[in-house]
C-alpha cells in the first residue's frame, strides 16, 4: 500500500454500508447520527470529527510548541517527448522545475486557505527540490519539505507543496503532451510533536 494514505472503495450509500457491516435499513440515518449512535466504532476517534459526527477544527490552544517538520513526495510521469523537452530546457511556457519550485512553495502557504479544517501555520522554512529521474523512467521526482515551531504539525503542507508543484509540471508541459501523468503523492518524514519521529516504510 502507500504509506501515509488510505484508499477506500467507490461505494453508494447501501453498499458503503454493507461495507461497514451496517444494516442497510439504517443508511437512511446514518448521516444523522453522532459516532456514538451509529455504532461505527473509530469515527469518534477522528480529530476532525465531534461527538455529533460534525466536521471541526482540532483545538490546539493546550497543545506544546515544538519544532516541526515533514516532508512530501510525489512522482510526474512524463511521456519521452516531454521528458526530452524538460531536460533540454525546451518547453515554450519557460524553465519548468522552476516554476513548479516556486508555485509548491506559494501552495504550502496558503494550505489554511485550500484544506478547510487546516490551521493558519507560521511556515519558518520550505524546500521544494525537482530533479529529473534517469532515463528510462522519465520522471520529474518533487520533494517537499516544510518546517516550523507550533503547536500542529505541517504535514499537510507538504503535502500539498508536493501535489501543487506536481500539477504546475503537468501545467507547463500539457502542450507537448496531454498523456503525462501524476503518480503516488506521500508523506515520507515527519518529526516533531507528541508522535514524534515517523518514517514511510520503504
Amino acid at each position: 500500500g502507500i504509506s501515509g494514505s488510505v484508499v477506500m472503495p467507490s461505494l453508494g450509500m447501501s453498499s458503503f454500508c454493507k461495507y461497514l457491516h451496517i444494516p442497510s435499513s439504517s443508511s437512511s440515518s446514518l448521516l444523522m447520527r453522532s459516532p456514538r449512535e451509529s455504532g461505527i466504532s473509530g469515527l469518534s476517534t477522528l480529530t476532525h470529527v465531534d461527538q455529533q459526527g460534525k466536521a471541526a477544527m482540532v483545538d490546539v490552544s493546550q497543545k506544546t510548541n515544538t519544532v516541526r517538520s515533514a516532508t512530501a513526495r510525489a512522482v510526474v510521469h512524463l511521456t519521452n517527448e516531454a521528458y526530452k523537452a524538460v531536460h533540454n530546457n525546451e518547453v515554450k511556457k519557460g524553465d519548468v522545475l522552476g516554476v513548479a519550485k516556486l508555485a509548491g512553495i506559494m501552495a504550502a502557504k496558503a494550505t489554511s486557505n485550500l484544506i478547510p479544517l487546516c490551521h493558519p501555520i507560521e511556515i519558518r522554512g520550505c524546500d521544494v527540490n525537482l530533479h529529473l529521474s534517469e532515463p528510462p523512467a522519465n520522471d520529474v521526482v518533487v520533494n517537499a519539505t516544510v518546517r516550523t515551531v507550533g503547536a500542529t504539525g505541517v504535514e499537510m503542507e507538504a503535502m500539498t507543496a508536493a501535489s501543487v508543484a506536481s500539477l504546475t509540471v503537468y501545467d507547463m508541459v500539457k502542450g507537448i503532451d496531454k498523456g503525462v501523468k501524476i503518480g503516488e503523492v506521500k508523506l515520507i518524514h515527519k518529526s516533531g510533536g507528541k508522535s514524534g519521529e515517523w518514517h514511510a516504510e520503504k
